[in-house]
């Protein structure tokens, strides 16, 4: 019996038993889809991941105090948080550190213009935090020095915040009320969109030293982001700022210093292992996919044994038999497999 022969046959074998083999295929066609689903949606969370520390900045240092530092029972000493003279030492002692942006957001408070009120998130930060965040003013200006210096009543709009409090208007010398305090509207920043679930759209920015004197009353920064003169040498400056908030605190070690490319790192770490984790339960069920065409084939043999027999007894040749059985088990993994290419393809 020729190949073609023996592929025919089998394929007519198939055909009798339609339901059977539509059955023996559903658990490769699980299983493949299952695979390719998994992979796609890994990959696609580290590219969403790579997408959105591109759009925070580029090549940014991120210095935060962090209390959980401090050893249980351990009382505080001479530091509070970060300050705004950390972030001038730092741009000041460390040479290999290019810009520095010193920031303090507020959450949730009420701005409001006429009748039109809504929550946004209030950042107070400096000159620099335009550029390093990769942000664009669509209108009027940003927040400068001078603002900073006279702890100046004046804001720039998320685009959101725009839309909603002024529709199609010019905001651009306007005033808004923010958590009770009167701003004057400078800019409108373009839209950005969202970062790791935090909507630039709907926030509003002042001078940092007016959000410290005018709306909370303390002297102390969120966070300060810093990007070094030369990236591939991110490591080293980091060492400096850390070996700089050491002296500037007496030693106590109450910071982090990351880097987005460290923070890349751990998160890229964190998606392999959830991977590897999903991509073996998907492959469990292709794994017992393939053990139910194994039963199924089995089956086959034992119910066709008179078959068998009679073939034997016409001639032909053990070796035409057992290829016969083997196109149908590969025709059956060969269909659910392209059955089940497609539809993870489809569905990721």
């Amino acid at each position: 019996m020729s190949l073609i022969d023996s592929f025919l046959t089998a394929l007519s074998n198939l055909r009798r038993h339609k339901l059977r083999s539509l059955l023996t295929m559903l658990g490769v066609i699980i299983g493949v889809a299952a695979v390719i689903l998994m992979v796609s949606l890994v990959e696609g969370a580290r590219a969403r991941v790579v997408e959105e520390f591109r759009q925070l900045g580029s090549s940014l240092i991120i210095i935060v105090y962090d209390p959980s530092l401090r050893q249980r029972g351990e009382t505080p000493g001479s530091i509070e948080g970060l300050r705004m003279e950390d972030a001038e030492a730092i741009l000041r002692e460390c040479p290999s550190v290019k810009m520095v942006s010193a920031e303090f957001t507020v959450g949730n408070q009420k701005v409001r213009y006429g009748a039109e009120e809504m929550d946004a998130t209030v950042d107070g930060c400096q000159p620099e935090y335009l550029l390093l965040h990769n942000l664009q003013v669509e209108r009027g200006r940003f927040i400068t020095e001078e603002d900073l210096d006279s702890w100046a009543k004046v804001c720039v709009l998320g685009k959101e915040v725009q839309r909603r409090l002024f529709s199609d208007r010019d905001p651009v010398g306007e005033t808004v009320e923010i958590a009770g305090v009167s701003a004057t509207v400078v800019g409108v920043l373009a839209a950005k969109g969202r970062t790791f679930g935090e909507d630039w759209d709907k926030r509003v920015f002042v001078p940092i030293t007016s959000l410290q004197k005018r709306f909370v009353g303390i002297d102390l920064v969120s966070v300060i982001f810093a990007q070094p003169r030369a990236p591939e040498r991110t490591t080293e400056t980091m060492d400096e700022i850390w070996q700089l908030l050491m002296r500037r605190h007496d030693n106590q070690p109450y910071f982090r210093v990351d880097s987005q490319e460290r923070l890349l790192s751990s998160i890229g770490r964190v998606l392999s292992i959830f991977g590897l984790v999903i991509g073996a339960i998907a492959g469990l069920s292709l794994l017992v996919g393939g053990i139910g065409i194994m039963n199924i084939m089995l089956v086959t043999v034992a119910e066709r044994t008179r078959e068998i027999g009679i073939r034997k007894a016409v001639g032909a040749r053990n070796r035409d038999i057992l290829l016969q059985f083997l196109i149908e088990s590969m025709t059956l993994s060969g269909v659910g497999g392209i059955i089940g290419i497609l539809l993870g393809w489809g569905t990721s």
